[in-house]
């Protein structure tokens, strides 16, 4: 009994820390409709936009998920106009991550739900880190012009300095940071799940939902590259969560976003 209790306190001792998860406030949009999500303004009353950035801090390193809007919106005097809205940035994620006590050449692992210019805007900043890339997203996004890429936010990303993945990936190989493929926004579109030990595992949604309503009316939005994707890619999801049991954060849920601890601040 004596070398059972010895072996469970050395185990207990020398067990792994779950990963840490912090959440930056990286901008907001404001919208003049909501018709582009294929959703009517009687159908939600949603016209705010939050923009987030999360740090995952594991035994292993620091991984940055989506990059926020890009850093000359934090430097501008005022919201930015864009058609059908605006965008305004209060404190960069450099600001914040310098607050921290973190510099850019301090996160090992970048990886974006997609690279459009609101989850991809800063993805300049993190060329020293390890860019963790769909191998679909990035012929997508360096081909011919979509909607909402704007190439000037990752062209100093060079293909040979990014980890091309196809499909899930297990970023720290403990299952811990699980990157879920979820194409139909993008051609390729990804989620992360994060296992905190505490809170239990969340989902960041990317872009898969914008709005509740997109997901209680399975609705895809307009520009969507592809819907019937799209479809099958919330199916998948859904599923993660009722097989883990994951709470879905909709990264641009600003009623959501309102209730979440922000940086300095973690989840664990």
């Amino acid at each position: 009994m004596k070398y059972a209790a010895l072996i469970l306190l050395l185990a207990a001792s020398t067990a792994v820390a779950g990963p840490k998860l912090y959440v930056f406030d990286c901008g907001m949009i404001y919208l003049d409709d909501v018709d582009m999500f294929n959703l009517t303004n009687e159908e939600t009353s949603v016209r705010e936009l939050f923009v987030p950035c999360y740090l995952v801090e594991h035994e292993q390193g620091l991984m940055l998920w989506d990059g926020g809007l890009p850093l000359e919106y934090a430097e501008a005097d005022g919201p930015i106009a864009r058609d059908g809205g605006s965008s305004n940035y209060e404190t960069s994620i450099v600001d914040q991550l310098a607050a921290m006590g973190i510099t850019p050449a301090d996160i090992d692992y970048a990886a974006f739900s997609h690279l459009h210019w609101d989850h991809a805007g800063t993805a300049n900043t993190w060329v020293q880190s390890e860019v963790i890339m769909q191998k679909a997203e990035w012929e997508s996004a360096t081909g011919p012009g979509g909607a909402f890429v704007e190439t000037q936010y990752f062209d100093q990303l060079t293909e040979p300095g990014l980890r091309m993945i196809e499909g899930d990936h297990d970023v720290f190989g403990d299952g811990q940071v699980r990157i879920i493929f979820s194409p139909g926004h993008t051609p390729g579109h990804q989620a992360l799940l994060v296992n905190l030990e505490n809170y239990g595992p969340v989902l960041l949604s990317g872009d898969l939902y914008h709005f509740r309503a997109n997901r209680t009316l399975r609705r895809p939005p307009k520009f969507n590259v592809d819907a019937a994707m799209t479809l099958e890619s919330m199916d998948k999801v859904e599923a993660v969560i009722k097989d883990t049991g994951a709470t879905l954060w909709i990264e641009h849920d600003k009623a959501l976003a309102d209730t979440l601890k922000k940086t300095p601040a973690f989840y664990d």
